[in-house]
């Protein structure tokens, strides 16, 4: 299924934006044209309503009625643009109005909501108005969604991004100020501040945020607990010798919950070649083998692993290189894409709709084909483009237009104008 419009709405900010950029990539490499709607660029101004210094009754209804206004802004982004979906990441600054008019106009709509449905409950208000609902649990949700009216639920795990997450050769600096022994990047949720006191006898870093007002891990923590950029993350990655991934939990006296959903961490490091300690969940044993990833189910267990491992580094290797195959091979966002579009062709009759012809690069001079070849390939466009989708793609380009960037959009207007 290729050449599809796609709309990707990505939120004002959380832990989704990254993956939605992550979506974007994938789905612009297997061939379709992707817009995104950059939601972040409202972040400052909606976070300047809460400096007016007013009644909450009142900051509330700002808050409301801006996004009201990005919401509207989405639905002119669609009318522009005309996508086949509009895949929405979650948290995405899409409300009801919106959704309501989306299904009117026909235009298919999907949420791929990679949070715990315990804990971020707004899923049961939004999934309905959904065409397609993407989750990263199963059961009982599943069933939950199909109880409040959205039986187009599909398990969609999360995944990696190999040009993106892969082995790095760290130069020396890098190694010396992202490496260590044992590694934790991520947020200081309870079960983890009390989870890794017992750990401050190794050589540990700690990378993230919401670490402050512990004084056990305060000397563990990098950055003085400032957010790490993806590109850091990545080379903490490569860089540490055991990476720890312990899910998040509010629940500090259970440190390890034995949840259900598996967390990006868990794909990336494996994509990064890099070898990482992770704890029992339901779902992983369906992504990789014990034979691929290493879990442990409490902290006598971690310690035990940690000291193998830390004087074991040939098994180490192994273990990332067969987690780093499996992830090629199946968890990539570019096949999770590929999962959805094929769940939606499945369940929405007709998707996608057949459009109004659009005209050909045929119209093109040919003596053409060779430049515009090499702009196709640099716009990331496949061969059959059609001539009004590659106009499309010129125009959201950032930068100074080529000289035939400018003829074809000049020839565009014309035919605009002839065709009148």
């Amino acid at each position: 299924m290729k050449n599809l419009r796609i709309l990707v709405v990505l939120p004002l900010y959380g832990g989704s934006l990254p993956i939605g950029r992550y979506i974007t990539s994938a789905l612009s490499n297997d061939g379709h044209l992707v817009e995104v709607f950059e939601a972040p660029e409202f972040l400052d101004a909606y976070n300047s309503l809460a400096g007016l210094k007013i009644t909450a009754n009142k900051l509330s209804y700002l808050q409301n009625s801006f996004l009201n206004v990005v919401s509207q802004a989405v639905l002119a982004k669609v009318e522009t643009f005309e996508p086949d979906l509009v895949l929405a990441m979650a948290q995405a600054p899409l409300n009801h109005q919106a959704l309501k008019r989306l299904r009117k106009d026909g235009v298919t709509t999907a949420m791929w909501f990679v949070e715990d449905f315990r804990l971020f409950t707004y899923w049961k208000s939004f999934a309905p108005m959904y065409d397609i609902f993407a989750v990263i649990q199963k059961e009982p949700f599943l069933q939950e969604l199909e109880k409040i009216g959205q039986p187009n639920a599909l398990y969609l795990p999360l995944a990696a991004q190999p040009d993106f997450h892969q082995p790095l050769t760290l130069n020396p600096v890098d190694k010396r100020k992202f490496g260590s022994d044992i590694s934790f990047m991520g947020a200081g949720y309870p079960n983890r501040r009390v989870a890794f006191r017992e750990l401050v006898q190794y050589n540990f870093k700690l990378w993230g945020t919401e670490w402050e007002g512990d004084h056990v891990l305060e000397p563990l923590v990098q950055l003085q607990g400032a957010r790490v950029s993806s590109v850091d993350c990545v080379k903490i990655f490569n860089a540490s010798k055991i990476n720890l991934n312990l899910h998040s939990s509010i629940q500090a006296e259970e440190l390890v919950t034995l949840g259900d959903f598996v967390n990006p961490r868990t794909f990336e490091l494996a994509a990064c070649g890099a070898f990482q300690l992770v704890d029992e969940r339901r779902l992983l044993s369906e992504a990789f083998t014990k034979e691929e990833l290493i879990t442990f189910s409490s902290m006598d267990d971690l310690t035990d692993l940690i000291d193998h491992y830390l004087v074991h580094p040939e098994e180490r290797i192994a273990l990332a290189e067969k987690a780093r195959k499996r992830v090629l091979a199946d968890h990539t966002y570019q096949k999770r894409m590929q999962s959805l579009l094929e769940f939606t062709a499945e369940k929405i009759e007709g998707w996608p709709r057949q459009k109004a012809v659009h005209s050909s690069l045929i119209d093109l001079p040919p003596e053409l084909s060779g430049e515009i070849s090499a702009l196709l390939v640099r716009l990331g466009l496949p061969e059959d483009v059609s001539f009004d989708d590659l106009v499309w793609a010129i125009r959201r380009q950032q930068g100074k237009l080529s000289e035939l960037d400018t003829a074809i959009l000049f020839l565009d207007e014309w035919k605009k104008q002839y065709s009148q």
